[in-house]
Formats: structure tokens, C-alpha cells, sequence
């Protein structure tokens, strides 16, 4: 267990974005990073002078770097060729298969990365960013992640931890670590559902919370389905429009497929506002010495369409944890919305609809996981010393402790 004079942060490791916290005299805090966001992206890159970059800053030239820039790589983290159709992947950098693991080419340095060398890249910024920000060394971090990672991937993320320099303490699910947040100052027990969707993947979680004690009755999800697969959505829809109308199949240009990820992923958050955007990507080709542009206008009904089998994807996951739970919808106090991604019009409609109930929305569905991070990082650090949390392993259907309860 760590002592009460070190610091030990708790991050989100997400797909889209990570996000980092502390817990101090009594709360848990947002750490910003060196640019002062309170979000970091995920995104990893290495630089024509072979320089190596992270955050918000390699997002920003992805597109005129698409070979060497790295993202959503959470998704590719412990898992094996036989996991991981390749050749299906909607990345502008190749993944390649050697001796049955998934790697990362990365042309400019004439090598291959691991993705738990990229992951471990993200958590140095990480560590480095709240080190300055805490004015003292971090060598501990909790690390959340999502409820349906196996074992190896579990392990996975936990040796990036260990390239990054970190000592990762202990992984907790996501949802898990939403409801720590949710619930820390709930006197009365209360049953809850975490409905967490994120960059890349998906969970739902049910808890009984209440007076320090967490404990978690049942979880369901999607490794497979995230926010990434509705800007896919739109990206195959550009796609297809653009050729049904020139004959230009765009689908292998890897410069044009960055500015069509870009623009898919602005305009689903957009359409969570708006009725209708235009999508504007001028010269996205060249055919002899013409240029060709990309336009084309979404309306948040058509979005609805093209991505309704997403939507309804997250309906069996939620009757499984509420069945598996033993309970029925009105047992349900709270559903609470976690992820960026639950932004989205349709799927808070779908929740709502689903549960009879509208979702609480007291939480900042990006920041609450990192928050209940930290949270968890002050019970093993000894600052909290009156939570108690059983969480369910899904592979093995057992409960851990993994914190300890000191009735005060």
C-alpha cells in the first residue's frame, strides 16, 4: 500500500481522450496538463525530424502525418491477430500481425511499436504533466479500465503503466470507478446503473451504493463499440458519397481518410447540437492536375439512420447487467450517463426510453472516471480510510475487495 506523504493519481486511460486526478483534503481534483486542458487526446506521433509527440499537439498534425500518428489504440491493447481482423481496421497507420502479435508500423523510424508502448507514451505525458502539476515526483497511479477488458488486457495496460515509469496500484473498471464519484456522500443505499460509453468501447454496470460501501451486482458491455464506430458511420458514408458521385474510391488514401476521421468525429459532436451541419473537405484529392473537394450535408435525422444498429447494440448489454443483477427496471434508483459519447441525442432517447427514467446528469460524463480514479487512489493511499468497494471480475464471476472499509 502506498504511504500518505506520496501522491497517487488516478487516470482514465480512454480511447478518444485521458483524463488525469487527485484526491486532497477530502476531494477529488482534475490535474490539467502542461497546456492547460483538463483533457488530453489520445493520440501519439512521431514527427518527419523523428521527434516524438503526444497529446493535443500530434492530434493537431495528423492529417498531414497520417502513417505516423497514432490513436484509438486502446482498442488494439492486449489482444492478438486472432482477436483483430486487420485488414478491417479503419486506421490511417497500418497494424500488422508478427508472430501472432499486433504491431504498429511506424514508417518514419523504420520500426514497429507495441500498442502498450504507445499507451505508455500517453501515461508519461501523463505522469510528467501531474508531477509538475503536484510539484513533486509521481510514481503510483490507479488506472481505470473498461469492465469488460480480459486479463490480458488488464495486463496490457498495466505494463504500459510500467514502461511509463508508473506504478499501477491497482486497474478498476470504468463504471465502477463512475459510481465512486456518483455516490462517495450517499448516505442512503441505492441501486444504480453506469451506462459508459466512450471512444472505443462499452459497459453498463449495476451497484448498490451507499454509506462507503460500493458494491457492484452485475456488469455487461462491448470491448467493440464506442464513439469511434459512429464516426465510422459517417466516414463510410462520405466515403460512399463522394464516390457515387466522381468514381473516386478514397477508402485506401490514408491522407484523405485522417480528414474524413477528422471531419465525421466534428460533426457527431456537432450534430448533438444541431439539426444539420455541412461538411466541407476542399482538395481531399487530386485526379491528374484537378483537384476534387468533398461536400456534403448531414442532417441529425439521416445521422440517426446510419447509425441506429449502434444504438440498438447497446440494448442487450443493459437487459443482461439488470437481469444478471436479479433486479427489474423499477428496482433502479439513478442511471447515470459516463463517456463522451453519451452526448449523443439518440442514445440519452434510447436510455431514457429503455429504463423509463431520464438519466442523471449531474456528472461531467468525461472527468467522472478519472475523479473515481482518484477517489480510489486516496482509499489505498490511506486519505480516505470509510469506502469499501466489491467489484465483479467478469471472467471469473468472483467479487475483490479492493479497497479497505475503517467504519469511522
Amino acid at each position: 500500500m502506498a504511504t500518505i506523504e506520496e501522491n497517487v493519481i488516478g487516470i482514465d486511460l480512454g480511447t478518444s481522450n485521458c483524463v488525469c486526478a487527485f484526491f486532497e483534503n477530502g476531494k477529488a481534483e482534475i490535474i490539467p496538463n502542461s497546456e492547460d486542458l483538463r483533457m488530453t487526446p489520445s493520440f501519439v506521433a512521431y514527427t518527419d525530424k523523428k521527434e516524438l509527440i503526444v497529446g493535443q499537439v500530434a492530434k493537431r498534425q495528423a492529417l498531414n502525418n497520417p502513417h505516423n500518428t497514432f490513436y484509438s489504440v486502446k482498442k488494439l491493447i492486449g489482444r492478438s491477430n486472432k482477436e483483430v481482423d486487420i485488414n478491417k481496421l479503419q486506421l490511417a497507420y497500418n497494424v500488422l500481425a508478427e508472430n501472432g502479435l499486433l504491431k504498429l508500423d511506424c514508417p518514419i523510424m523504420e520500426k514497429t511499436f507495441a500498442p502498450e508502448q504507445i499507451s505508455a507514451s500517453i501515461l508519461q505525458k501523463l505522469k510528467s504533466d501531474a508531477s509538475a502539476y503536484l510539484k513533486e515526483e509521481v510514481k503510483k497511479a490507479v488506472i481505470t479500465v473498461p469492465a469488460y477488458f480480459n486479463d490480458s488486457q488488464r495486463q496490457a495496460t498495466k505494463d504500459a503503466g510500467k514502461i511509463a515509469g508508473l506504478e499501477v496500484i491497482r486497474i478498476i473498471n470504468e463504471p465502477t470507478a463512475a459510481a465512486i464519484s456518483f455516490g462517495l456522500d450517499k448516505c442512503d443505499n441505492e441501486t444504480i446503473l453506469v451506462f459508459d460509453l466512450g471512444g472505443g468501447t462499452f459497459d453498463v454496470s449495476i451497484l448498490e451504493v451507499g454509506d462507503g460501501v460500493f458494491e457492484v451486482l452485475a456488469t455487461s458491455g462491448d470491448t467493440q463499440l464506442g464513439g469511434d464506430n459512429f464516426d465510422e458511420k459517417i466516414g463510410q458514408w462520405l466515403i460512399k458519397r463522394f464516390f457515387e458521385k466522381e468514381n473516386i474510391d478514397l477508402s485506401n488514401n490514408p491522407r484523405a481518410i485522417a480528414r474524413i476521421k477528422d471531419a465525421a468525429e466534428k460533426a457527431k459532436i456537432d450534430l448533438s447540437i444541431l439539426q444539420s451541419i455541412r461538411i466541407s473537405l476542399p482538395f481531399i484529392c487530386n485526379i491528374g492536375q484537378k483537384a476534387k473537394h468533398l461536400e456534403e450535408t448531414l442532417t441529425r435525422k439521416d445521422f440517426n439512420k446510419l447509425t441506429e444498429n449502434l444504438v440498438n447494440r447497446c440494448r442487450e448489454p443493459i437487459s443482461k447487467a439488470i437481469n444478471d443483477a436479479d433486479l427489474i427496471i423499477s428496482d433502479l434508483k439513478e442511471n447515470v450517463l459516463v463517456g463522451g459519447s453519451t452526448r449523443i441525442p439518440s442514445i440519452q432517447n434510447m436510455v431514457e426510453s429503455f429504463l423509463g427514467k431520464k438519466p442523471n446528469r449531474s456528472v461531467n460524463p468525461d472527468e467522472v472516471v478519472a475523479l473515481g480514479a482518484a477517489i480510489q487512489a486516496g482509499v489505498l493511499s490511506g486519505k480516505i480510510s470509510n469506502v469499501v468497494l466489491l467489484d465483479v471480475t467478469p471472467l471469473s464471476l468472483g467479487v475483490e475487495i479492493v479497497g479497505d472499509y475503517y467504519p469511522t
